[in-house]
């Protein structure tokens, strides 16, 4: 099968409603859309403690190489906190738009420097049209090119990396970190951003604190080395959370738009794995379950998973599972394959 070409398999004809509104209502039978306060609870609480625990420690070990390593457990921590502020922007913790945009934009923009209007607009996108090259923001050929089409047409910088993207994508992630604090502030110039000052004062006091602890505590070289350890290390954690989900998938072009069903399905990837996959993935290795679904509590994928599935085969509608590892494989092969035309000379 082309990643450039979405298959459009042969399901039963809806007879009572659509595919969709049929395993929704199976979703739902279930209990799958019932909130998880309890577990949400827990889940930030220890987010939370881990966050302290990581500044606590950096300053206990202080002028001291073994900082850095402080420094690679702040960027798990890091990318924890983005998993919360995902699942908050999914109002799937907060059943009020207001709380969960205050949750937000404290864990995201306070917390770790990521605008959260930004992303949250962005993701929106996303989730609408995954894997479309033209309507996903996710597959804009600015730096990569994700399909031998958007190879055909790349100049500057995407025709200069397209040709060894596959060899550069996980090095490319070590600036992801920088991309989102970066990306944040420059959504600040929006007029249409929801509470911009508020997220900028927000982001503001998120990088006068992490720059003062750094220096105040390491001298400025050793400071300038853990912000790039740190910070290119959270970038290749969330990188590699995200890799998985999409990339080497199908992707859609003008108005090739199936179903929202199909839509969903064909162009996302679920990942195997047990309990301690849930914990570094963020329940996002249930990407199916998640795109179908997006406001369902992450803790309750797993269990949607097993009707989704069963669901896909009554449907005949294709529905990959993959491991992590094979998953990394399958996206960096398709890289390979999109920049052919650029190494080709096309």
């Amino acid at each position: 099968m082309s990643v450039q070409e979405l298959p459009r398999p042969a399901g039963p004809p809806a007879t009572a409603g659509s595919d969709f509104a049929r395993l929704s209502q199976r979703i739902r039978d279930a209990g799958l859309m019932d909130r998880r306060p309890l577990y949400y609870a827990v889940r930030m609480a220890l987010v939370t403690a881990l966050y302290v625990a990581g500044w606590a420690a950096f300053v206990l070990v202080g002028n001291d190489w073994w900082t850095l390593a402080v420094g690679a457990f702040l960027a798990v921590t890091f990318g924890q906190v983005a998993l919360v502020a995902h699942d908050v922007g999914h109002r799937q913790v907060f059943r009020l738009s207001r709380a969960s945009a205050l949750a937000g934009r404290i864990a995201g923009n306070l917390g770790i420097g990521m605008g959260y209007g930004w992303w949250q607009d962005k993701h929106s996108r996303h989730h609408a049209n995954p894997n479309h090259e033209e309507l996903d923001p996710d597959v804009t050929p600015d730096i990569l090119v994700w399909s031998q089409k958007q190879a055909r047409e790349a100049t500057g910088l995407p025709r200069l990396i397209g040709r060894a993207q596959a060899f550069l994508f996980f090095p490319l992630l070590t600036l992801e970190g920088f991309n989102l604090h970066v990306s944040g502030v420059r959504a600040l110039a929006n007029r249409s951003l929801k509470q911009r000052r508020v997220e900028g004062a927000l982001l503001i006091g998120h990088f006068v604190l992490y720059l003062a602890a750094l220096f105040l505590v390491l001298p400025p070289g050793k400071a300038l080395v853990f912000l790039v350890v740190h910070q290119c290390l959270f970038g290749v954690y969330l990188g590699s959370i995200f890799a998985p989900n999409h990339k080497g998938m199908p992707t859609l072009t003008g108005e090739d738009r199936p179903d929202f069903l199909r839509r969903q399905v064909l162009t996302s990837r679920n990942v195997r794995g047990g309990r301690l996959t849930d914990a570094a993935l963020g329940g996002l290795n249930y990407q199916i379950e998640h795109h179908l679904f997006p406001s369902m509590p992450s803790p309750n994928l797993r269990r949607a998973q097993v009707i989704v599935r069963a669901y896909c085969e009554e449907l005949d509608v294709r529905y990959l599972e993959t491991g992590l590892f094979a998953s990394y494989g399958q996206a960096l092969r398709s890289l390979h394959r999109a920049g052919a035309p650029i190494r080709r000379g096309a």
